[in-house]
């Protein structure tokens, strides 16, 4: 025998239970229930699968089956069943706790990497266990969608079936974080992300992907996706509608509010003067949004806005007396539309300077 051999290992007193039980037609008893519940334990703990383990006791029960009399004999698979069913449960207990311990596992190796709170090298150990090498360099998308998302949602198990399915096993790790969905993929390999953002698009209907960019080590992976954060919030300040942001294409961004200062002060000093305009500062401001998008083309601004042309330039002319600053000079545009950005960024005028 060489496949059974590992599963009768786990069967000790099994067949005197079994002559036990048909003897006298009677149940499992309350302790050979508990002992034969901890045999399956161990056989689990062990990593026996319980088809060969349930093969295993029928076995046993065949050679069990001439040793007793023809009355005892038919109440054979009642015993066996009953048998079985007590030592499944403790093969399912202990598989159970297996996977709730690898669940507590991965969920704290994941809250480890993303916030950066132990220590690198360790956390680079415990990567290779979920498939990670983090001497490599990666990169980090972070999905978010109109509802929070969890594991085991069916949002995050459709994604992981179509990374699954495209790329296979191919050190990536998908998790769900602050009900958000994260992807965590090698660098050289951009076409995962790549994928990971246009599912996760479909499946969040229409949620917004950001993705940050390839940094090296364990610490290259927080920094990754605090960019791929910081590209959302930054996106919902900003009230950009691009379903997939790249914070390498926003860096400019971190740039102008680095001196938060400098910034209230260009933005008080150039764009204060619209408040006196009627309606107060926003319409005119919104004006200077939807022309510097549209690339300057005030056709298309006024589209934008659902003004006629003639009432949009109307608008650019108080903007230029009030402000001083002409929309239409390239040099005098600049000042502008880093006012208007640094606007945005600061929430003015909601917000006071």
């Amino acid at each position: 025998m060489t496949e059974r051999e590992p599963a009768e290992e786990y069967l000790e007193g099994y067949a005197e239970i079994l002559a036990g039980m048909c003897a006298t037609r009677r149940r499992l008893t309350r302790e050979e229930r508990e002992a034969l519940g901890a045999l399956g334990e161990r056989a689990a703990e062990a990593g026996i699968g319980l088809r060969a383990l349930v093969r295993a006791h029928l076995s046993t029960a065949r050679r069990v089956r001439p040793g007793l009399s023809q009355a005892a004999a038919e109440h054979l698979l009642s015993a066996v069943e009953q048998a079985v069913d007590a030592f499944a449960e403790g093969h399912e207990r202990a598989q159970y706790l297996a996977i709730r311990q690898e669940e507590a596992a991965r969920r704290e190796f994941i809250d480890d990497l993303l916030n950066g709170r132990s220590d690198l090298g360790r956390l680079a150990e415990r990567a290779e266990r979920f498939g990670l090498l983090l001497s490599h360099a990666h990169a980090v998308a972070v999905a978010q969608g109109p509802e929070p998302y969890g594991d085991g949602y069916a949002v995050p198990r459709t994604v992981e079936s179509s990374l699954t399915a495209r790329f296979g096993n191919r050190r990536i790790l998908l998790t769900t974080k602050d009900g958000r969905l994260i992807c965590v993929a090698p660098a050289d390999e951009p076409e995962v992300l790549a994928h990971f953002a246009k599912q996760a698009y479909a499946a969040t209907d229409g949620g917004r992907v950001a993705i940050g960019r390839a940094h090296p080590g364990a610490g290259g992976v927080v920094h990754s996706y605090e960019e791929a954060l910081n590209a959302l919030a930054l996106a919902e300040r900003m009230d950009l509608d691009n379903p997939v942001l790249y914070a390498a294409d926003l860096l400019v961004y971190p740039v102008l509010t680095r001196d938060r200062q400098a910034m209230a002060e260009l933005v008080g000093t150039v764009l204060g003067p619209l408040r006196q305009a009627r309606g107060g500062a926003e319409p005119l401001l919104d004006t200077l949004t939807a022309y510097f998008d549209s690339g300057c083309v005030t056709a298309q601004a006024a589209r934008s806005l659902s003004l006629s042309v003639r009432a949009m330039t109307y608008r650019l002319d108080r903007i230029h007396r009030l402000t001083g600053a002409d929309p239409g000079d390239p040099v005098q545009r600049y000042t502008l539309q880093t006012a208007v950005i640094g606007a945005r960024l600061l929430n003015w005028p909601a917000q006071p300077l």
